[in-house]
């Protein structure tokens, strides 16, 4: 409020004011809108992203024209067959009995169709030493991987009758199932350990049973309820396992986050003595006012997901962009209203062995205070260090080598499987992952198509892009045929690489090319990683374009400061160049990998860097809004700028520091999960928040604004006419300070 005007100018305070006064009402709607959105999401079921809608370019293309046929390939199962001892090969007759039973175990699960023996499709390896029995799963190939147990079964039965030979299985559903199995145990276990160490963080920095629980109350009815919105939306924008856990990852930290803000400022407001009604009024204006702004600045970030036009990163945007509109709607609604109705029991259930809060409700900093002291004394040394250590920590990602993770990267030697993909590969370099060519014709069995095919399987050899076998399978009702090319290189990326590429730029204009109305788009793991980092890199600029701008533009109208939105951008900027550098130095280069399980990775992961900078520039601005905003109310209440900065610091030190270690908890439990990339995604996220709230926000932020002075509010005229979005609050009137006895109630001075 300005010049005396007691009205509630703001939205948060204006939520806030009516969910205090009618706090049944909100819990009621609240509750009735949460059980509305699961109930109509489960009705509606969830739409995932399909084939075809995952990636532009060849590999949507070939997606399209199998859609389009009615074909759904099978997934594919090999088992090796391979001898330990040099002697031994596939012309032995242990050897031979050992191929029989295998196609004996595997067709007697029912399981399977068209099972090829080595001896008939002539995959035998060059030294003789490993063949190949090659069957299709029936049924669906996306549930493929629930149904390859007994499979698995059967060939770990013949492993045990011939001891002398290696016999193992893999394929498309059997790594399905590994992957199944290991993503879920992942995710089980970063759930199952996520509630409960927030919980621990929050009862330690509330000291009450009661006020702990609110936050994760709020956080995971938001997260229920944006379950229930992604089966409704997802019938317009497909979802994904991948996007429901990074929902639950991003609701989890900023529905805590934002009850945390909002919590502890009203009790702080009535620990200095205010009445509960004005406490719930100064924090809907002010918390609530910053929970808002930060929540419409994180919705923004994640929105430059959808500028990706990746269906998986459009899922987790929107998602993610959901969930956070979710928990700041309660936030600012329900949250008031049950803060309201509980009133002093808020503080039941108090922890007598943790140290009580000062009686006059202090939540200064002592260690915070002493940090500020020294940062407003010197501020130009605190600068050059903090920005120096930061751009140190910010180099090794000069050198950022990012690409899809091979499967033996993604676990290292955790699973058996990894073992068995590299004998494949080593045996049979790029057997199990060939590159596969889609080709549709208007008639698949014209003279001058076979002609194309048969120079194809020829060139493709001769060129060098693979060793062969080149296999061709023909539908001809469809009027399709598909070419699997073993690529050289195998399982090395960059190797297999350029043998796609030679197949797409030279061998396939050669030869089917010449066919008139013949399209051949190539397609594969392979490919697929290709078309993905290529739509990826040309989403790079658009993407930070739209977040950064965007991010500015909202921090200029709400603190209507042309200083403070550029700091702001720059900061956070800073915060994610040191993130990437972090995860350089660790999983490409090795310092330190041993502590977190990376050994030998090498690279990042091709879509993190992407999504980490999305994510982390909105989750930075959770902590900058709500220390600026303070900063900024101080100001405005006729504190010199140097005064304002530390007192805004230092009283938002505490519930950052709080917010801060929760985060940090609940990311770097995805750094102990076995998968590389949820491991990468963990350490990045956990890094990032770590310097965003402790270097950046408690030694450069304040420094920086002590340097800038009375700058730091300067707003060209020629702006003054944008909308003012500040909603500024009057001070309150300060009431008399009230002593209380050992259990924190209040008794007359």
């Amino acid at each position: 409020m300005k010049n005396g005007d007691s009205r509630v100018r703001g939205l948060a305070a204006r939520a806030g004011g009516w969910s205090a006064r009618h706090r049944w009402a909100a819990v009621g709607i609240w509750v009735l809108f949460v059980v509305l959105a699961v109930g109509l999401g489960s009705a509606a079921g969830r739409v995932d992203v399909g084939d075809s809608d995952q990636l532009k370019g060849e590999t949507s293309t070939a997606a399209r024209i199998l859609e389009d046929a009615g074909i759904e390939e099978p997934a594919s199962e090999t088992v090796l067959v391979q001898a330990k001892d040099e002697g031994v090969t596939a012309t032995d007759e242990e050897f031979r009995a050992a191929v029989t039973a295998v196609v004996a175990a595997v067709e007697g699960t029912g399981e399977v169709t068209a099972v090829t023996s080595p001896y008939e499709s002539d995959t035998i390896s060059e030294d003789g030493r490993s063949a190949l029995v090659q069957f299709d799963m029936r049924g669906d190939s996306d549930t493929a991987g629930e149904r390859v147990e007994p499979v698995l079964k059967a060939v770990e039965d013949v492993q045990q009758d011939h001891g002398s030979l290696r016999i193992e299985e893999i394929g498309g559903a059997s790594m399905m199932k590994t992957f199944a199995d290991a993503y879920g145990d992942d995710f089980k276990k970063a759930e199952y350990s996520a509630v409960p160490v927030a919980f621990g963080i929050l009862l330690i920095a509330f000291g009450a049973l009661v006020a702990a629980l609110l936050p994760l109350a709020l956080a995971l009815t938001a997260i229920l309820a944006t379950m229930g919105l992604m089966g409704l939306v997802s019938h317009l924008q497909p979802m994904s396992d991948t996007a429901n856990s990074v929902m639950l990852l991003i609701g989890l930290a900023v529905g805590v986050d934002y009850c945390l803000f909002y919590l502890r400022r009203e009790r702080e407001e009535r620990a200095a003595g205010r009445d509960a009604q004005t406490a719930l009024r100064i924090a809907a204006a002010t918390s609530g006012r910053a929970i808002v702004v930060s929540g419409v600045t994180v919705c923004v970030a994640m929105a430059g997901m959808l500028f990706t036009g990746l269906a998986e990163f459009e899922a987790m945007g929107l998602a993610s962009l959901m969930v956070v509109a979710v928990a700041m709607v309660g936030s600012v609604t329900v949250l008031p209203a049950l803060l309201s109705l509980l009133g002093e029991r808020v503080e039941k259930g108090r922890l007598p062995f943790l140290r009580r809060r000062r009686a006059n409700g202090s939540t200064d900093s002592r260690f915070w205070t002493a940090v500020l002291k020294r940062v407003l004394a010197k501020p130009v040394p605190a600068v050059v260090v903090a920005t120096g250590a930061l751009l140190a920590v910010a180099a090794p990602a000069v050198g950022m080598k990012t690409q899809n993770l091979t499967l033996d990267q993604e676990f290292g030697d955790s699973l058996p499987i990894v073992q068995t993909y590299n004998r494949v590969n080593e045996a049979f370099p790029g057997g199990s992952e060939p590159a596969e060519v889609v080709v549709r014709a208007d008639d698949i069995n014209a003279p001058e198509v076979k002609a194309a095919l048969a120079d194809f399987r020829e060139q493709a050899v001769d060129s060098g892009a693979s060793q062969g076998p080149v296999e061709i399978k023909v539908h001809d009702r469809e009027n399709v045929a598909f070419v699997y090319v073993p690529l050289v290189g195998g399982s090395d990326q960059d190797k297999a690489g350029a043998s796609l590429e030679k197949l797409r730029d030279e061998v396939r204009p050669a030869t089917l090319g010449e066919v008139d109305g013949l399209e051949a788009p190539i397609t594969g793991q392979i490919a697929g990683s290709k078309d993905f980092n290529d739509q990826l890199v040309g989403a790079v600029v658009p993407v930070f374009a739209f977040v950064v701008v965007f991010a500015f533009l909202l921090m200029l109208l709400s603190f209507r400061s042309l200083t403070v939105a550029i700091t702001s951008i720059v900061l956070n900027l800073l915060s994610v160049g040191a993130a990437y550098g972090i995860l350089v130095a660790v999983f490409q280069h090795g310092w330190g990998a041993s502590l977190v399980g990376a050994e030998g990775v090498g690279a990042i992961i091709t879509w993190l860097p992407l999504f980490l900078f999305v994510v982390l520039f909105g989750l930075s601005m959770d902590y900058h809004v709500f220390v600026v905003s303070r900063i900024r109310e101080a100001r405005m209440r006729g504190r010199t700028t140097r005064d304002a900065i530390q007192h805004g610091v230092v009283t938002t030190a505490g519930v950052v520091t709080s917010a801060a270690v929760i985060m940090v908890a609940v990311f770097a439990i995805f750094g102990t999960l076995s998968m590389q990339s949820m491991k990468q995604m963990g350490v990045g996220l956990a890094a990032a928040v770590l310097i965003d709230a402790t270097i950046i926000r408690g030694v450069l932020l304040p420094a920086v604004m002590a340097l800038l002075g009375e700058r730091n509010w300067y707003l060209p005229k020629w702006l003054h006419r944008m909308p003012d979005l500040t909603h500024d609050e009057s001070p309150e009137a300060v009431a008399p300070p009230v002593a209380r006895d050992d259990k924190n109630e209040r008794v007359p001075v």
